[in-house]
């Protein structure tokens, strides 16, 4: 066998281990670990650098309007940059219906959209608004089965389905082997404390975080956890945030539920007085679920330890600190009038580098699984998330030395403005693979637009026993 391209002399992380041998890559995929190769057409030195699987990102928001009609600031072309930049080669970002919209056409929409755009591989959750719609159970289970194997469900906002509504979508699901993911808010909660806030004259970003009391995630979370238990569906609980939610977790979990659930960066970096910032700065940071504690933090971190969340997303949620985004409703604007997200897409594996593998918080192994293996795993994404003969090319080559201090406008999505501006990072990302090309090497972005390919899902990883 002819091999292409042979990565020497490097930490590679791998499913059974660390390992340090060759990495031999021919055509779009790896072909063999570890084991010596005598010759290749290319050769990269790894020497000093750990070898990671690409990222796989299973929560971004791309192309999309939000409940507040407000259009996200990136398009598939520069979200998929920014990603690949960060190390990230895979994503799962969101094909959102319309009220009254056919599923078919929404997910034709996004898919054309991405196929012109997209630097990476990736794939859809299917963002289910209107059970009413025209066709709406024949077009699920059709598009389930082409491969769209996951399906995502509000719980709040003004997309939100009623109890009734979750449980037929999931039943659905079930028939037809998908994923449901959960934004789990109460929403009631929500509504009673905005207006309470807004009627004492608390309008700034600052009082986001109280209007979104961590009593709404922890209610919606236990109701989730048992419309699961009572169909034995598999579902994917988004952007964990509290203490008390990653215990109802747990505790559903060693019932046998079949829950996953994740968390992101800003949660376990961030706490809540971020967003106490002069003027409407602090708009910056507002995302919904808020970010809390440090005793949160602490708890999410020790949940990420036990396996009670097993996923860490960047939940990248684009907007511009302008009219376009984050001000549409003027300088003067409530934080009841803002839209709600911040930019992850580049930041996550660095952020979660610098913590586990730098700083040695859970170590090199349980980086790859949290960013890369059990996204993949858990989707269905069976040629993604880790070096293992067979599967994709997607490598990713991290200098643990090489040190970075993010700046106020540093990233390459199309948001202008990074979140993390002043937090120093020691170990980069200094080359991107995907499918055996090079995308990225030394700060240099070398894919094309369209170059991405949809990633097909047959089957999930998450079939609960007994499933149709």
């Amino acid at each position: 066998m002819t091999i292409d391209l042979v990565i020497r002399h490097g930490k590679v992380v791998t499913p059974r281990g660390i390992v340090e041998g060759d990495v031999a890559i021919t055509g779009e995929r790896i072909v063999s670990v570890g084991n010596p190769v005598a010759s290749a057409r290319q050769i990269i030195d790894a020497m000093g650098h750990w070898v990671m699987p690409g990222g796989v990102d299973p929560h971004a928001h791309i192309e999309q309007m939000s409940g507040m009609g407000v259009m996200n600031a990136d398009t598939f072309e520069t979200a998929t940059t920014s990603a690949a930049m960060g190390g990230t080669t895979s994503v799962i970002s969101f094909a959102a219906q319309a009220k009254g919209q056919a599923l078919t056409e929404t997910v034709a929409d996004y898919t054309a959209r991405a196929l012109r755009g997209a630097m990476i591989d990736h794939a859809f959750h299917m963002t289910v608004t209107d059970t009413s719609a025209p066709g709406f159970g024949r077009d699920l289970g059709d598009l389930i089965r082409a491969g769209h194997r996951s399906i995502k469900v509000f719980t709040t906002y003004n997309i939100q389905l009623s109890d009734r509504e979750i449980l037929d979508t999931m039943a659905l699901a079930r028939k037809h082997g998908a994923l449901v993911c959960v934004h789990a808010e109460n929403d009631a909660i929500i509504a009673r404390a905005k207006d309470d806030l807004i009627a004492r004259g608390k309008r700034r970003p600052s009082d986001h975080a109280l209007s979104r009391p961590r009593m709404a995630e922890i209610e919606s979370v236990a109701r989730m956890c048992r419309f699961s238990e009572h169909l034995n569906q598999p579902v994917m609980l988004f952007h964990i945030s509290t203490a008390e939610a990653a215990a109802l977790v747990r505790d559903a979990r060693a019932r046998g539920v079949p829950i996953w659930a994740e968390t992101c960066p800003h949660y376990l970096f961030m706490t809540a007085d971020i967003l106490d910032q002069p003027g409407l700065e602090g708009a910056k940071w507002m995302c919904s679920p808020p970010q809390r504690t440090a005793q949160d933090q602490n708890a999410l971190w020790g949940a990420l330890a036990a396996g009670d969340l097993q996923l860490v997303s960047s939940d990248h949620a684009p907007y511009r600190y302008d009219e376009t985004g984050k001000l549409s409703a003027g300088t003067n604007a409530g934080f009841h009038e803002i839209a709600n997200g911040l930019p992850g897409l580049e930041t996550r594996l660095p952020l979660m580098f610098d913590a586990m593998v730098t700083k040695g918080k859970l170590g090199p192994e349980a980086f790859a699984q949290i960013t890369a293996a059990g996204p993949a795993d858990i989707y269905g994404l069976s040629q993604k998330g880790a070096i293992v003969a067979g599967k994709d090319a997607d490598l990713v080559i991290w200098d643990p030395d090489k040190q970075v201090r993010y700046g106020e406008n540093d990233l390459h999505d199309n948001v202008g403005y990074n979140p993390w501006v002043g937090r120093s990072i020691k170990g980069w990302p200094v080359h991107v693979l995907l499918r055996g090309q090079t995308i990225m090497q030394d700060g240099v972005f070398q894919g094309t637009a369209g170059g991405g390919n949809w990633i097909d899902r047959p089957t999930l990883a998450t079939s609960p026993t007994g499933a149709a």
